[in-house]
């Protein structure tokens, strides 16, 4: 195919299997590729196109610098067959889709994990158990917890509120619900309180930011993390990250980089946000 600048990619579906279940993707190749390919593990429930289509965009773009990228279905979504499993179990996926995306790209030797949301977060769980994935680029990542979510809403969300000029219109104009935001409000306090068997998360939900940082510790390969502004998933990310000695102690080596896109939400709605992301994406990439 020819994209609008004129230059030829190829793009290749792919199938492999999970067990007995066949499992969908898309290749994008470009006339030299690099030794380094990129593959796109989605957030779920989500398919390989990504949202606005930017998994479909993000992948030519890259292929038109040089690097090979896949896209995928999980079992259950998709074109693919099989249960839907969330991100916490979709091992087996990502390391059947890296068999594959070597096996038919016979020029790469490394793998770079792009993940959005939960799909970063699985992709900071599987990376060091595999020595082919040098690289982790990770997208607003999902870190939740019912308290870190709470705790979030009470830093960022309120404050920023407070600031909103449409909230003062509204009280001026006697329009504000003052026990609705009272209620939400005690809501969120009440959710920090509990302990995590009160608040009914599972052992493996609550321990999650525990989980995601021993993994990250145990990963040797290079990581970009690009975090939106105007997103809570990012901003409680962005909590730990900052908040932890263990975290601050990563994220200050030579190995780690962080961006921040101001006013971008959850999946870069606007065509100037996902230029970003593609654009640092594509320096990363080649900086290394």
């Amino acid at each position: 195919m020819k994209t609008p600048q004129g230059n030829a990619i190829a793009e290749k579906t792919i199938c492999f299997k999970v067990g007995t279940d066949l499992l969908y993707g898309v290749m994008c190749l470009p006339a030299n590729s690099s030794k380094r390919g990129v593959l796109f593990i989605v957030g779920g429930p989500q398919y390989r196109a990504g949202s606005h289509r930017q998994f479909t965009l993000l992948s030519r773009d890259l292929a038109l610098n040089g690097f090979s990228t896949m896209r995928f279905d999980y079992r259950g979504m998709g074109d693919s067959e099989g249960d839907a499993y969330d991100f916490l179990n979709i091992h087996d996926d990502i390391q059947s889709a890296i068999n594959s995306f070597l096996l038919n790209n016979p020029y790469l030797s490394e793998i770079v994990l792009w993940g959005l949301c939960d799909g970063a977060s699985a992709a900071m769980l599987y990376a060091s158990g595999d020595l082919r994935v040098k690289g982790l680029i990770l997208i607003n990542p999902w870190i939740r917890t019912e308290a870190g979510s709470a705790k979030a809403h009470l830093k960022h969300y309120y404050k920023d509120r407070l600031t909103d000029p449409l909230l003062w219109k509204k009280i001026l104009h006697g329009q504000f619900s003052y026990r609705a935001t009272a209620k939400s409000l005690l809501s969120q306090i009440s959710q920090i309180l509990k302990t995590d068997k009160a608040s009914g998360e599972t052992a493996q939900q609550a321990h999650l930011p525990d989980q995601i940082l021993t993994a990250m510790q145990q990963f040797t390969g290079k990581t970009l993390i690009i975090l939106s502004e105007n997103d809570l998933t990012a901003r409680e990310f962005a909590d730990v990250l900052h908040g932890s000695k263990q975290w601050k102690n990563l994220s200050i080596s030579p190995q780690f980089r962080v961006h921040e896109l101001k006013n971008a939400n959850h999946t870069f709605s606007q065509r100037v946000w996902r230029d970003q992301v593609a654009s640092w994406t594509d320096e990363w990439l080649k900086s290394w």
